[in-house]
């Protein structure tokens, strides 16, 4: 049961914490953190120790503000803010906004460290010649208009905001009753690829892990959900729960299979928190609104309109790689790094006073990739493992990753010389970003790579590419200092933006096309397959992987004719008389091996695993697996099971 007192002590226990000369004035609930708000803020600037102090002893995150009496008007902040962050910084005057409802300035900046000073000596020195708190973003490398609009409507709806985090703030600190079980339930992406979501359940909280929507059926919108094919949604409705029963909902990435269905949520009438990193924020608003635009494009009904996805970003928090969260009065979240694409986290759930621990993999990657280090294998704990399995079957074994690249430009090259085109159809973020940066790196330092031919990027590609050099903290370190050296590669000389209409680029010549629509079922990757299919001399080239139905796998299995809409939207007869090639080793998921290895490599071993995020023979053949090999209980779980863990 609900208890009103939990509140009062927490609070209590703030007030009797922060220094007297300190001026308290406030203290209130903000999402799963604290917020204090002072007169005298420079007292408590002056002595880092205490407000560290303070966050480890009520074991949340701690936000002080000055009093909204004490803050310098914004026209005299701004100049003083001018004249102390240097000019180097990359900071504009439209660069610096001020938030009156948190007592918060935000100050833009194309290199962030200056900002932020020695130490924090810059900003310290903001807090104290303003009063204001800074807020430090880092400005893209390359126009984002996904980070410019998201970062403007988070700032317009500042009110919203405010009230919706003091109301979750006190949700999830008013029960003292603690649970003794714990169950987890599969609602969907169980012995399949797509629409993945985790429900785990204790007596006081429900927390949904991920909500997505099936690759196929999921772009054709509303009506995928009819006849007897294979739902394209989440199992929500077999939870036995009302959707504002949900305490919280988590993100593991942006993918649509783990994104696609939370709008509809909204949609319905949810009103809680959506849990992600940053990235994911900003990738899940490039990914969803493009979704909408292309099942209306083709004539479809999206599941939700645009005023849900904005409803959906306006309720999410945000959280780093490491920060420890409560998401309820008894679950503790905490993200680590999945190496899968930008923003991707491991979920670390601590549930109660040591009562449980689960681990959900999401999608993962522990091997190599240019873009993000491998996934992590440190945590406090793991009683349950769901570990995605995608190429879990025992013949899944990705190719050495540099034979791969010197595979896929042996192939472009002969193409290109032979008077060819060269197709690759990419998910628009993770495998794009990679795909650049071989070619990249072949093309500029190897003589033999050095083609005379243009590179197009077409699709969604360019923004979410913008997005990565936003976070450069969660790429690699080599290419981190690309990015803050200005020599980021994903702006490379060697890149052009596809303009005007593809058939006319295709007409210029040879060249090398990098589109979005991995599995060639709709976007920019599907219009040049039209065009390209009936040469001999063009080639397509598959490097990510293509679920059982998708039109990428019919292709790969040696399909030599399809019918395809045309400009009037009639279906066409389609000729496929280019060349196919599929190169296995730029995944950004793990293959069996790295798979194996990653449980292997768990510091502590998990106690109980379950695979899922994989076609049924191979979920099945990856548990019998990992149960033999490490001697613990490994199921493959269905969509519809539920569980008892604790």
């Amino acid at each position: 049961m609900a208890v009103e007192s939990d509140n009062r002590d927490l609070i209590d226990k703030v007030k009797e914490l922060v220094p007297k000369e300190a001026g308290l004035s406030k203290v209130e609930y903000e999402g799963p953190d604290i917020a204090i708000y002072v007169k005298n803020i420079v007292y408590l600037y002056g002595d880092e120790n205490v407000i560290k102090n303070i966050s480890a002893a009520i074991k949340k995150r701690l936000l002080v503000r000055s009093d909204p009496s004490e803050l310098t008007d914004p026209d005299d902040a701004l100049k003083k803010i001018k004249e102390i962050v240097p000019p180097e910084a990359g900071v504009n005057e439209e660069g610096i906004r001020f938030v009156p409802e948190f007592g918060e300035v935000y100050i833009e900046a194309l290199k962030p460290g200056l900002v932020i000073g020695k130490g924090g000596s810059t900003l310290i020195r903001v807090v104290k010649e303003t009063r204001w708190v800074p807020k430090v973003l880092r400005t893209p490398t390359m126009n984002s208009d996904v980070i410019k609009g998201v970062r403007q409507m988070l700032l317009k709806e500042s009110d919203f905001r405010k009230k919706f985090l003091n109301g979750i703030g006190k949700k999830i600190n008013q029960q003292l009753v603690k649970s003794d079980w714990v169950k987890a339930t599969a609602l969907g992406g169980f012995r399949e690829v797509g629409r993945s979501s985790l429900l785990i359940e204790t007596h006081h909280s429900k927390v949904l892990i991920d909500c997505g929507i099936s690759p196929e059926p999921g772009i054709r919108g509303a009506e995928a959900n009819t006849g007897t094919e294979n739902k394209a949604f989440p199992y929500l409705d077999s939870a036995n729960i009302t959707i504002n029963d949900l305490d919280a909902v988590i993100l593991t990435h942006a993918h649509m299979d783990h994104i696609g269905f939370v709008p509809y949520l909204f949609k319905f009438g949810y009103t809680g928190p959506v849990y992600c990193t940053p990235p994911t924020r900003d990738l899940a608003a490039l990914l969803l609104y493009d979704y909408s635009r292309l099942v209306q494009k083709g004539g479809g009904v999206p599941l939700y309109g645009d005023k849900d996805i904005k409803n959906m970003l306006m309720h999410m928090i945000t959280r780093d790689y490491g920060e420890v969260t409560n998401v309820t009065d008894e679950i503790k979240l905490t993200y680590h790094n999945a190496g899968h694409i930008l923003g991707s986290g491991t979920v670390h759930l601590h549930i109660g006073e040591g009562l449980y621990n689960i681990v959900d993999t999401g999608d993962m990657k522990y091997g190599f990739t240019r873009l993000f280090d491998q996934a992590d294998t440190r945590y406090p704990r793991i009683d349950a493992l769901f570990i995605e399995s995608t190429y879990g079957g025992p013949h899944d074994i990705n190719q050495n990753r540099r034979d791969a690249e010197i595979e896929l430009m042996e192939n472009i090259k002969r193409t290109v010389e032979n008077g060819g085109k060269v197709l690759l159809p990419l998910f628009s973020v993770g495998r794009s970003q990679e795909l650049m940066l071989v070619l990249e790196s072949y093309m500029t330092n190897n003589p033999r790579y050095k083609l005379n031919v243009p590179i197009y990027l077409d699709g969604m590609i360019l923004e979410a590419s913008a997005i990565h050099t936003a976070y450069p903290e969660y790429l690699r370190t080599n290419l981190q200092h690309r990015i803050l050296s200005n020599n980021s590669p994903f702006e490379s000389e060697i890149f052009e933006i596809a303009k005007g209409e593809r058939q006319e680029i295709l007409d210029k010549g040879p060249c090398v096309v990098l589109a979005s629509g991995g599995m060639l079922n709709g976007g920019a990757s599907l219009e040049y397959f039209k065009a390209m299919a009936d040469d001999p001399k063009n080639m397509v080239i598959f490097v990510g992987y293509n679920s059982v139905s998708s039109l990428g796998r019919r292709v790969q299995n040696g399909l030599k004719e399809i019918p395809l809409p045309g400009e009037d939207g009639k279906m066409v007869s389609t000729k496929i008389n280019l060349q196919v090639k599929t190169v296995e080793g730029f995944s950004g998921h793990s293959d069996r091996r790295e798979l194996m290895r990653f449980v292997e490599m768990l510091k502590p071993p998990a106690k109980r695993i379950f695979t899922m995020h994989g076609e049924e023979s191979k979920c099945e053949d990856l548990a019998r697996t990992l149960g033999n090999r490490f001697r613990v209980e490994s199921r493959a779980l269905m969509d519809l099971d539920s569980v008892r863990l604790k």
